[in-house]
């Protein structure tokens, strides 16, 4: 293929044919390819298989990130141990093309990789990487970890991803109608367009949008201006030119503020993350509008087919049979790991997820004695799996993981994961009945793992956060706790409310129907499974980006 000259490699729905390109940190596309750390990737991968569905003319640009994000392991006592692997693909094409962009004063060379459609049914993908011979080791480094711990590494991360990629679409003269930003990582694509443009703004608002995933000010990313402006993040602009497009004479940058006055339009990840962002930033003056496209997952890469097949058809036999030996397979993953037996028989609860603190892991533990009977239960008994990857860094959730693995050694029905990836994500999905998912409200822009549940057969259990106030309705399809007063109640008191009410339904509502009314809950699992299938499978998504955005 010539890359010097790219052409997409299929037809264009004329539906869908202004020319998009798309940033991201990272892309969860398939269990090879290590590139991602949760939920952002997750929502990238989805989409870029959906853009491939539809035939959109429409290209991912991303980082090869050399050691992933990490490798989950365990220490002798079983606590988290987190190890840098070097990752090989062979299935990645060499593109010859190699270019220099500036970073911190200094030409740093870029190699480009590409990921054909074919080979994961994606859009066609670009992946940038400074680990080449001519450069030296620090500029090697930027490459190295995705969401480094090191500041001027990860600005250096940002500056590559949007200055970088911006260069590329040039080096293959790719003319592109929109960059879309996934969260603001790639801003400097907007600097690199303004530099292009001649200082003329309103050029780069033609063609930038901006989707933002954090639903509280304090999350979003701000770094000293004066070192993004060292490291050359403003593609040549001053501090004093930065700050009027930003509107805020600050030091602290704010990457997501500057990325909604300098694109066209934003969006938010849900209807609820849509409302909670617009309150949060319209106190700016200058900021495009902020829309609505929630998010979603393909259903072609995470649904069950046999389970959909054996609904269709009203088997629920062979319905409830499929469910069972989805279970029995995730659980062999269980007695690997952990050498726990569990049973195909017993009610299922699964949290796994990037831990952060406001996704609360470990809160039906804040409650030792209703979670013992929980757990000791003879009558109605279940089981409780726990995976997911807390930041290498954050030695709160670090702390969060490590209890959890010294309390599962009281229980046999207890187990905790390492290694949640793509793989163990779908086999928890599969494994589950109950999918479980605590946030803080309104803390949860999306939260897309309890849609590709749904997808599997198992049953959402949620505080009233992110996409479940546009899909749940209690006791019909899912499961959601009461709201607490979020606004005016401390913390603790938050936490202790919505402890209780899980708590509560799980005793009087969940545990009953399953063992109870088996009938009731399949048609409940079912619902869901109808209900998840089109509006939050993510052609759906595709296709309002489209529409509403571009």
């Amino acid at each position: 293929m010539d890359f010097k000259n790219f052409k997409m490699p299929y037809s264009i729905n004329p539906n869908y044919s202004k020319k998009t390109a798309y940033f991201s940190m990272e892309f969860a596309i398939d269990q090879a390819l290590k590139i991602y750390s949760g939920g952002l990737g997750f929502l990238a991968g989805s989409h870029m298989k959906s853009a491939y569905n539809l035939k959109q003319d429409f290209v991912g640009i991303g980082i090869l990130w050399k050691y992933g994000y990490y490798d989950q392991s365990r220490n002798m006592d079983q606590t988290l141990n987190p190890i840098w692997t070097k990752k090989m693909y062979s299935f990645l094409e060499d593109t010859g093309i190699k270019f220099q962009i500036e970073i911190h004063n200094a030409p740093v060379w870029v190699k480009v990789w590409y990921l054909n459609p074919e080979t994961f049914k994606t859009c066609p993908m670009f992946f940038l990487s400074t680990d080449v011979p001519e450069n030296d080791h620090l500029s090697k480094t930027i490459t190295h970890k995705l969401y480094d711990a090191n500041e001027s590494t990860k600005v250096a991360q940002y500056i590559l991803l949007g200055k970088g990629g911006a260069k590329l679409l040039d080096e293959i003269n790719l003319e592109r109608d929109v960059y879309h930003l996934n969260e603001a990582h790639g801003l400097p694509a907007a600097f690199y367009l303004l530099r292009k443009y001649g200082g003329d703004l309103s050029k780069v608002k033609e063609k930038l949008v901006f989707t933002t995933h954090t639903p509280e000010e304090a999350g979003n990313e701000k770094h000293d201006i004066h070192l993004c402006h060292d490291m050359s993040y403003f593609c040549g602009l001053t501090i004093d030119e930065v700050k009027r497009i930003e509107g805020v004479n600050d030091d602290r940058f704010n990457h997501s503020l500057c990325a909604l006055r300098m694109a066209r339009i934003a969006n938010g990840v849900s209807q609820l993350h849509g409302v909670v962002s617009r309150e949060m930033w319209n106190k700016y003056p200058g900021i495009c509008e902020i829309k609505s496209i929630t998010n979603a997952q393909e259903f072609k890469y995470w649904g069950d087919k046999a389970l959909y097949e054996h609904k269709e058809n009203g088997d629920n036999e062979e319905f409830d049979t499929r469910k069972a030996y989805l279970k029995k397979r995730a659980f062999r993953i269980v007695a690997d790991q952990t050498g726990k037996i569990f049973d195909t028989k017993v009610l299922t609860i699964v949290w796994a997820r990037r831990f952060a603190a406001y996704k609360r892991a470990d809160l039906l533990l804040a409650d030792k004695e209703r979670f013992r009977r929980l757990l000791e239960n003879k009558e109605h008994p279940v089981q409780i799996i726990w995976a997911g990857k807390p930041y290498p860094m954050d030695y709160g959730a670090i702390s969060t993981f490590n209890h959890l693995v010294e309390e599962s050694k009281n229980y046999k029905n207890m187990a905790v994961l390492t290694g949640y990836e793509l793989a163990l994500s779908k086999s928890l999905k599969q494994g589950s009945d109950i999918w479980l998912n605590n946030p803080r409200v309104p803390r949860e822009a999306s939260g897309t793992s309890g849609m590709t549940a749904s997808m599997n057969g198992s049953v959402n259990l949620s505080t009233d956060d992110g996409w479940i106030p546009e899909f749940a309705r209690h006791g019909e399809n899912a499961f959601v706790v009461p709201q607490a007063d979020y606004n005016n109640w401390p913390t603790i008191e938050q936490d202790q409310f919505d402890l209780n009410n899980l708590y509560d339904v799980l005793e009087n509502q969940i545990i009953p129907a399953y063992y109870e009314k088996p009938d009731q809950w399949r048609t409940i699992v079912q619902t869901a499974m109808d209900d998840v299938k089109i509006q939050f499978g993510s052609d759906r998504m595709a296709d309002e980006y489209y529409k509403l955005l571009y």
